[in-house]
Parts: C-alpha cells; sequence; structure tokens
C-alpha cells in the first residue's frame, strides 16, 4: 500500500486525517470548535469594544453558528470528498503510472535485450552472411574443380576405354548374379554382340553350354574363395574361328569393401599353344630319329667291337694286336661319342639319371686305363695311371656315367698333346658317415687352354678358338655334358690350364661306401638252350660267337614269325629278343608267345640298340630284362646270372613274372602305353598328371551330361558327349574308355538303341576302373623315376 510522503500537501494530509478520524465525529468537532471560536470571537470583541457581554449575542453567535456550520461542514466535506477523491485518483494515477514505468522500465530491459538480441543476429547474419559468401566461393570451387575432375575422369575414362578396347586381350566384367555388365572390342568380336548387346545376359546367352557350365563353374569357386583363378580354355568366335585363350577371372570390389562381381581377362595363346605343339613334335621326332640312329650305328658298332674284341683273343702277331686294339679303342670312341649324343637329348627332356651299382674303384680306373693307353701309344704318349691309397674298395656310383665323364677329359688330353704323357690319378679322403670324396685329376702336357677361354670350355658346342685347336676337331659337346653329369652326381669339376704346358682337371665326387658285395663278374651258369632273335647277320655273329665263348647253345631265329615258329616247335632256357624285326615287334612276339604259354618258365630279355627308352618300358612289355647293343660281356654275365645262379630266381619267381606279364597285357588293353610313355618324355610326368587331374576333374560333369541326354533320349547331344569323352580319354591315354565312347558317338550304328544304355554303363564302369590303373600307373613312374 502506498504511504503518504512527507512532501505531500496540507490538504491531502488533511483529507487523510478527515478519512482517518471519521467524518461524523469531525463534524461534531467542527460543530464545537465553531461554537467555541464564535463564542469565544464575540465575547473578544466585546470585551474589545468596552461593551458589556450580553446573553444575546451568545444565542445570536449559536444561532449563526448553526446556521452557518451545516453548510461549512457540507462544503469542507464535499471538499474532502473531492480531495479524497483526487487523492485517489492521484494514487491511482501514481500507480499507475508506477506501474507504467515499471512495465517501462521491463519493455526497455526488453527493449534492451532485444536489442542485444538483434545486435547479435545481426552479428550471426552477417558471420552467416560472411560464411555463406566463403561456402560459396568454396562451391564455386568445388563445382569448379569437380568440372576439372569430371572432365579429367571422363578424359581417363576416354583413355581406359581406348586402352581396354585397344588391349589384344579379351576382358569382360560381370555382376553377382552373373550377368554381363561390360566388355571391350574383342569380347564384341568373339560373341558377335555390342556391349550393349551384352549387357544383362548371362554365360549361357553367349556361350556354347559346355562351355558355359565349365565357366561357369570356375566363377562360383572364385566366388566362393574370393580368390583369382586361371584356366586355358579353347573360346568359339563369331565367325567360328577356335582361339586358345588363358582365362584370368578376379573378384572385383568397391571401396567400402562390397564384392561387385567378377573381372575376367583372356589372353590368346593360340600361337604359343601351336608353338608347344610344334615344339612337342619336334621334340618328339628329334626322339625318334636319334632312336633311329641308335639303332643304325649301334649295329656296325656292335659288330666292330665284338669282333675287335675277338679278334685280341686269338693268336695274333704284336703288329696285328696293335691294329685291332686301335680298331677296338677307335670303336670304344665313337660309342662314347654317340653316348654324348643320346645324353644330350635326354638332357634336353630332363631324362638323364643315375643308376648306382656297387664298383670297384681300383678295378674300374684299371680297366678304363687300359682302353685310354692304348690311344695314347697310338700317339706315342704314356699313360700314368696312379692309385693313392687308402682307397675305399666299394662304391654306389654310376659306372657308366663316371666312365663317360673321365673319357671325354682323357680322350680330349690325348687329343690335345702332341708329346710326352697324360696322368690320371685318383683319391679319396677319409669316409664320414659312410661317404668318401672320391678325387680324379687328369694331367696333361699338351697345347693347353688360354685363360680366356676358361669359363667358356664347359659351354654347349662350344669350341677353344686357338690355333694350336684346330687340329683336333670335336663336337663341343663332351665337356658340356661332363659337367652336367658331375652336377647331377653332386660333385665338383675344376680345370687350370697354361698355354703350351698342359692343362689340368680335377673332379671331386662324394660317393657311398658300399655296403653290398660287388656282383660276381663270373658266369656262373652254362648249358644254356638260348633262342637269339636277331636280324642282322653281323650282330647274330658277334652275339653268338660270345654266347658260345661263355659255353651256351645258340639257336638263331631272323624274323618275328621264325622266333615264334621255333618257340612253338623247342623248349628254350632263355630267348635273347631283338626289339626292331623286319615282319614285327619284339614286343609283338613276346605277346604272342605269352599268349600262348610258350614262355611260363623262360625269361624273355630284349636286345636294344635304343637307349633313349628306360629299362621300366621294357619290363612293363613283358621282358625280364634288358641288354643294350653293343653287347658287352659284362653285361651279359650280369643278366645270366641274375637270371639263373641267384637262389630267389625259383618257379614261384618266374610265376610272379608270368602274373607281371600278364598285368602288363591288362595294361596294354586299357591304357595307351605308347602314347602315355610319349607323354611323359616329352612333356614330364607332371604335366601328364596335370591333364589327368583335369580329365578326373571334368569326367563327372560329361557323365552328367551324358546320362541326362540318354535319359531326354536326345541322340545327337549323346553322340556329341561321347565324342569329347573319346577326345579327352585319347589325350590322357585312357585306350579303353576312348573305345567305348567311340562306340557310342556310332550313332549310325543299326543296333544303337538297344545298345547305348549297357555302352554308357559300361563306360561309368571303365572310367572308374582305368582311371585307378592309370594313377597306379604314373605312381609307378614316379618310383622307377
Amino acid at each position: 500500500m502506498h504511504q503518504d510522503s512527507p512532501n505531500d500537501s496540507w490538504a491531502i494530509r488533511f483529507a487523510q486525517f478527515v478519512k482517518t478520524f471519521g467524518t461524523l465525529k469531525l463534524s461534531v468537532l467542527f460543530v464545537i470548535l465553531t461554537l467555541v471560536f464564535t463564542l469565544g470571537g464575540s465575547y473578544l470583541i466585546r470585551v474589545s469594544l468596552g461593551t458589556e457581554v450580553q446573553p444575546d449575542d451568545f444565542i445570536i453567535a449559536i444561532i449563526l453558528t448553526m446556521l452557518s456550520a451545516p453548510w461549512i461542514l457540507y462544503f469542507v466535506s464535499e471538499l474532502v470528498k473531492q480531495l479524497e477523491t483526487s487523492r485517489t485518483n492521484l494514487k491511482e494515477v501514481v500507480s499507475q503510472l508506477e506501474r507504467l514505468r515499471e512495465e517501462d522500465v521491463f519493455l526497455n530491459r526488453e527493449l534492451q535485450s532485444n536489442i542485444r538480441q538483434l545486435n547479435h543476429e545481426i552479428e550471426q547474419r552477417k558471420r552467416a552472411q560472411e560464411d555463406r559468401e566463403a561456402v560459396f566461393q568454396d562451391l564455386e570451387k568445388e563445382i569448379e574443380d569437380k568440372s576439372q575432375s569430371e572432365e579429367q575422369a571422363r578424359r581417363l575414362s576416354t583413355l581406359l576405354r581406348s586402352i581396354i578396347d585397344a588391349s589384344p586381350d579379351l576382358i569382360y566384367y560381370r555382376n553377382e548374379e552373373g550377368r554381363f555388365a561390360g566388355c571391350n572390342r574383342v569380347a564384341e568380336m568373339m560373341t558377335g554382340k555390342t556391349e550393349q548387346e551384352l549387357l544383362g545376359l548371362t554365360l549361357h546367352d553367349v556361350f556354347e553350354e559346355e562351355l558355359a557350365r565349365q565357366i561357369v563353374a570356375s566363377d562360383h569357386e572364385v566366388l566362393e574363395t574370393n580368390a583369382s583363378m586361371t584356366e586355358e580354355l579353347w573360346l568359339r568366335f563369331a565367325d567360328d574361328r577356335r582361339r586358345y585363350f588363358e582365362m584370368k577371372r578376379v573378384p572385383f570390389f568397391d571401396s567400402d569393401g562390397n564384392r561387385l562381381g567378377l573381372l575376367a581377362f583372356g589372353r590368346d595363346m593360340t600361337e604359343r599353344k601351336q608353338a608347344e605343339n610344334a615344339a612337342a613334335k619336334a621334340s618328339t621326332d628329334k626322339t625318334r630319329f636319334i632312336a633311329t640312329i641308335s639303332h643304325e650305328l649301334r649295329t656296325p658298332l656292335n659288330g666292330i667291337v665284338g669282333l675287335s674284341r675277338m679278334l685280341r683273343d686269338t693268336d695274333l702277331t704284336e703288329e696285328q694286336f696293335n691294329w685291332v686294339s686301335t680298331i677296338y679303342a677307335s670303336a670304344i670312341t665313337l660309342g662314347n661319342i654317340f653316348n654324348d649324343i643320346i645324353d644330350l637329348d635326354k638332357l634336353d627332356r630332363d631324362k638323364l639319371e643315375l643308376s648306382l651299382k656297387t664298383v670297384s674303384l681300383r678295378d674300374f680306373t684299371e680297366e678304363l686305363s687300359s682302353i685310354i693307353r692304348l690311344l695314347a701309344a697310338d700317339k706315342s704318349l704314356e699313360l700314368i695311371t696312379t692309385i693313392n691309397p687308402p682307397l675305399p674298395q666299394l662304391v654306389e656310383v654310376d659306372g657308366t656315367r663316371l666312365r663317360q665323364i673321365l673319357w671325354n677329359i682323357l680322350f680330349n688330353a690325348v687329343k690335345f698333346t702332341h708329346k710326352g704323357h697324360v696322368s690320371l690319378t685318383v683319391s679319396a679322403s677319409r669316409p664320414t658317415n659312410d661317404i668318401s670324396i672320391v678325387t680324379y685329376v687328369i694331367e696333361d702336357t699338351g697345347v693347353g687352354i688360354p685363360e680366356g677361354e676358361l669359363d667358356k670350355i664347359f659351354a654347349m658346342y662350344y669350341q677353344v678358338d686357338h690355333p694350336d685347336h684346330q687340329s683336333a676337331t670335336g663336337t663341343g659337346i663332351g665337356l658340356a655334358i661332363c659337367k652336367q653329369m658331375v652336377e647331377l652326381m653332386s660333385g665338383e669339376i675344376e680345370v687350370s690350364s697354361e698355354v703350351g704346358k698342359g692343362t689340368r682337371f680335377e673332379i671331386k665326387l662324394p660317393l657311398q661306401i658300399s655296403q653290398r658285395p660287388m656282383q660276381v663278374e663270373k658266369l656262373q651258369v652254362t648249358g644254356l638252350q638260348i633262342l637269339l632273335v636277331e636280324d642282322i647277320e653281323l650282330n647274330v655273329m658277334v652275339a653268338k660267337a660270345l654266347l658260345e665263348k661263355l659255353g651256351q647253345h645258340v639257336d638263331v631265329a631272323m624274323t618275328g614269325q621264325e622266333a615264334i615258329d621255333k618257340a612253338r616247335a623247342n623248349q628254350y632256357d632263355l630267348i635273347l629278343l631283338d626289339i626292331q624285326l623286319p615282319d614285327m615287334t619284339g614286343f609283338d612276339v613276346a605277346s604272342t608267345l605269352m599268349e600262348e604259354d610258350l614262355v611260363m618258365q623262360t625269361p624273355m630279355v630284349a636286345l636294344t640298340a635304343n637307349v633313349i627308352k628306360k629299362r621300366e618300358e621294357y619290363l612293363q612289355n613283358g621282358m625280364d630284362d634288358v641288354i643294350a647293343k653293343p653287347v658287352k660281356k659284362s653285361r651279359v654275365i650280369e643278366v645270366f646270372n641274375s637270371l639263373f645262379a641267384e637262389p630267389e630266381v625259383s618257379p614261384v619267381a618266374k610265376s610272379t613274372g608270368v602274373k607281371k606279364e600278364e598285368s602288363s597285357k591288362t595294361l596294354n588293353n586299357i591304357l595307351d602305353m605308347d602314347l602315355l610313355q610319349m607323354l611323359v618324355d616329352t612333356i614330364g610326368e607332371d604335366m601328364v598328371r596335370a591333364s589327368v587331374k583335369v580329365f578326373q576333374d571334368k569326367m563327372p560333369e560329361y557323365m552328367e551330361i551324358l546320362q541326362l541326354s540318354l535319359s531326354a533320349d536326345e541322340k545327337s547331344e549323346v553322340c556329341s558327349q561321347a565324342h569329347k569323352i573319346k577326345g579327352a580319354a585319347g589325350s590322357v591315354g585312357l585306350a579303353r574308355v576312348q573305345r567305348i565312347a567311340n562306340q557310342i558317338q556310332q550313332g549310325d550304328h543299326p543296333a544303337w538303341w538297344q545298345n547305348v544304355h549297357d555302352w554308357v554303363e559300361e563306360l561309368q564302369m571303365a572310367v572308374q576302373h582305368d582311371m585307378k590303373a592309370l594313377q597306379e600307373w604314373l605312381n609307378e613312374q614316379m618310383v622307377d623315376d
């Protein structure tokens, strides 16, 4: 409530007093005061005038007071009311003004707050405007950069597309659903469809059904493993051209790691494939040529070596003995040169291998020295042979390869030495873990080798370019083969030389000390009835003389048919069978003899000049052993003793041999042994295994398609699928599978429908059985190797 301030007017204070005291009380008081004032005034006036106070004066005063007091009272009351009203109104005005002032203060504060807020908003809007301007500038720059990037991207995309289209490789990519999402020009040429036409198509819409299934299966594997995959396929172009492609398929992902599909690259390998086929054919032709040359050259060589060896054992003058010895040594030299050529072919095909046997180092060295001594004597040179003890008595070594190594180096030493001597020294280290380092040192006093040529003499076909070497010719392959043979035997070969003073070769070989006794060189069986099947008279004369000298009885057949007739008419203890006969092969003769049960207890040993094939190949074709031409007395004794002198060679063992022959015959029926062996020799066992693995993986799919087509009575598709199986089986040597598939593909056969279900069932069983036989044969090859 508003309190009166000290500055309020007296009227306001009086009105406040009247209101507080009460109007009635104040009126009575006012009347009383007025009467007192009037009476008192009349009295004072009379006194002052010196007149006597009269009662009338008081009565008059009272009457006047009573008459004037109500009006005065009314006026005063009205005045008070007006004042009070004015005061009240004033208070209301003041209160209203106060409220207005407070509102004004509030509004002022609110206005100031609004002004500050407005200023803040203005500032914010100003900053926002600046930010917008900056954003607009950044946006303009970004748009400009983006435009430049888009332009750059368009240029790069155009360049990339040009590169992809210009690429000779086949390129296409497919989405997760397996539908084409893009390709290059080569893919368009292959499919005969533009990229727009390919979009959304599947492999089944574009490729042949079989090829589409094969690719889909490979794609499935890529998607399962999220790893790339490479395979080789024959693809058919829209113009019916077939090309051989190496296809690589990889999954591709976006920046977040989500897989988008598959990307395929295909490189046209047709020319390479044709070159590989041509190289394989050339290698096969070369091998066949060398095999033929082997037979043709070793035939007369066999006669020269055999006859000269027999002549040396007759009564000759010293001069005649020297002549015959020269013939013998020359024939041996020719044989070793030819061995180099054969080994060169084997090295090219990675088929050179070691055959370890127990060898006496002393006997081996003395035997080799005796032949080299003949060559040295022809040039009036001295051969000095030194054997330094202690030397292991017996070691495990491939004597043929070691002889070839030493022979090549000793022969060169003799060839390039015109006077002085050639020396051969052999020594050995103390054994460690039954391994002794045997060292052969060959020195000569010949023309020597220039220092600049020393690091080249082991290169293939290399010959020293020096005047002192022009008088002696050679093939340039001997030392190269020696080095490779030494490395094959885990050894080392070193050479040092000085022009005009001579050359020194040092060969170190780690050889296993033999724990087995050396094979007996003395023939332990005589009086054998032997059928010698040989078509060349010179070979017959040499072999017959050697066998009779060893105490055997020899009957001769010059043709395969004659051999069969004699085997039918007579009982022989042994058949020595030449492989190349005028009317048939030795294998054909052996097959006939086994079919007629003419050799149940009779071993058959192949006589062959073909050193290309392995011994196991002859064993697989029914032979019990093989003797290479020229026939060596030591080899004949070794084979005869192994077949007839050892206790374990009994009827039981021979029965096992029969089983082996029967097994060989069975294999020849279900497998194409010649093809398989040729493949192993030409492309290698690993590649053959890889081809067999591909056939094995694809065969279930082929058979499923074949059986589904047969169930649907789709004869053409059955024949087509059988044709594919036939080709695939033929490529891996499955002869029986190939024959059955060939029957199925002959849709024009009059009883085709009556037999085809049986044929398909037979094919299914043959695939399962023959694949096992093929795998076993491959495993035997690995063991034999």
